[in-house]
């Protein structure tokens, strides 16, 4: 029995990548400097589970050119100064036409925000304790990597649980690949080859 064959895509600079990652620009510098790289602060975590939810049903390309936009309106993911976000800050993110403007998704980042105020340890420690446990097998094709698992749909009931919004398991995973709570460059890619070295 052979052995299946990589889906990695050799970019013009040599390197082989996950085929999401190359192309265009703005998803080869995410894919090489931030995607699957461990994340714990609060800020950077509320960041991406934001992202995440406003990612849900469009293309993260979408998402990744219009962070900018995200970061000023939701003040740079303060959770303290989102919390405070009003029915009024809600019409006027309505209005900003940096951010993708979905009501339901809006009202989600400032109830999460008030979610992550209440918790009564830090949102690193209840996010991270969903992590996998070991080493996972590094997957060689995109068709090895799931979708959700186990922890990202028991992430998603206890997130749920303490009142956030839009943290579904496929969500919660996607969170997880995004923070380094799971390792989902393929076995070919040169950025696990660099962070195994």
């Amino acid at each position: 029995m052979s052995e299946p064959v990589s889906d990695v895509v050799v970019g013009d600079d040599g390197l082989a990548r996950c085929p999401w990652g190359d192309r265009p620009e703005d998803y080869r510098v995410y894919h090489d400097g931030e995607w699957g790289r461990p994340v714990r602060d609060q800020q950077g975590l509320y960041e991406r589970m934001s992202l995440e939810a406003f990612q849900s049903g469009l293309s993260w390309l979408t998402i990744l050119r219009k962070r900018d936009g995200f970061r000023h309106a939701f003040a740079d993911f303060d959770a303290s100064a989102v919390a405070g976000f009003g029915a009024g800050d809600v019409e006027r993110l309505l209005g900003d036409s940096a951010i993708v403007r979905n009501r339901a998704k809006i009202e989600a980042t400032i109830a999460n925000a008030r979610a992550i105020l209440e918790l009564d340890g830090s949102l690193s420690e209840l996010l991270w304790s969903f992590a996998p446990d070991g080493d996972q097998a590094a997957p060689k094709t995109l068709a090895d990597i799931p979708s959700r698992t186990p922890e990202s749909a028991a992430m998603a009931r206890e997130l749920k649980r303490r009142g956030f919004r839009f943290v579904g398991p496929t969500t919660a995973y996607a969170l997880m690949q995004a923070t380094g709570m799971v390792d989902d460059h393929l076995a070919d890619c040169h950025v696990r080859h660099a962070r195994s070295n």
